[in-house]
């Protein structure tokens, strides 16, 4: 199963339909402070890498907001250092996908794309934010579902395998620091086409 059946059904209209709370993109934020928790508690460093997928929009003004995003972005990394590229899966989605070894500076930068999203009207076409972390394992994912308003972790071990036991430590532990999505059926797993993470 892919990428796009996983957004499609847990991320996506779905999710929508029955969502629990409003996203907010200030919530993104909560990562500021759990990455840390992550690190110190837990043993897992960030990844240098982060994510925002959204569904595109044929037309013109939507491609405004875009290169608005990547103006706004170029403009960051002359700042911070945070490198951004616009990425189209083989499903239809989008991705900004940023990198940086300052994890604050991923946070702040993936906050600007989607509240760049939101305040030009397209805040219904967001569909997760991605904060990479990794240890001996491999890779470990906490997803923001816009649809959802909510996070949940994503520890996958093959191209078909996650460790739900990983996943549930995390849930604990992070438990009250992020907003976590209670229904686990939401927790789906964004196996990557190809390559090493989902946005590949």
């Amino acid at each position: 199963m892919g990428i796009f059946d996983g957004l499609r059904s847990a991320l996506g209209m779905s999710a929508e339909a029955d969502a629990t709370r409003d996203a907010d993109p200030e919530d993104l934020f909560g990562m500021s402070t759990a990455y840390l928790t992550m690190e110190a508690d837990l043993g897992y460093d960030p990844a240098g890498v982060a994510a925002l997928c959204f569904s595109g929009v044929d037309s013109t003004d939507f491609a405004d907001a875009v290169e608005e995003v990547e103006a706004i972005l170029e403009a960051g990394e002359v700042e911070t250092g945070t490198e951004a590229r616009f990425v189209d899966d083989s499903h239809g989605y989008e991705w900004v996908v940023l990198a940086d070894r300052d994890f604050e500076d991923l946070v702040t930068s993936v906050h600007f794309a989607a509240d760049t999203l939101i305040e030009r009207g397209y805040g219904s076409r967001l569909l997760a934010a991605l904060f990479g972390f990794e240890d001996e394992d491999g890779p470990i994912y906490w997803v923001y579902s816009f649809r959802r308003g909510a996070y949940y972790p994503f520890a996958p071990r093959s191209s078909s395998e996650r460790d739900s036991t990983v996943e549930f430590k995390l849930e604990s532990v992070l438990d009250g620091e992020l907003d976590i999505e209670s229904d686990k059926d939401y927790w789906y797993p964004l196996w990557p086409d190809s390559g090493r993470h989902p946005w590949e």
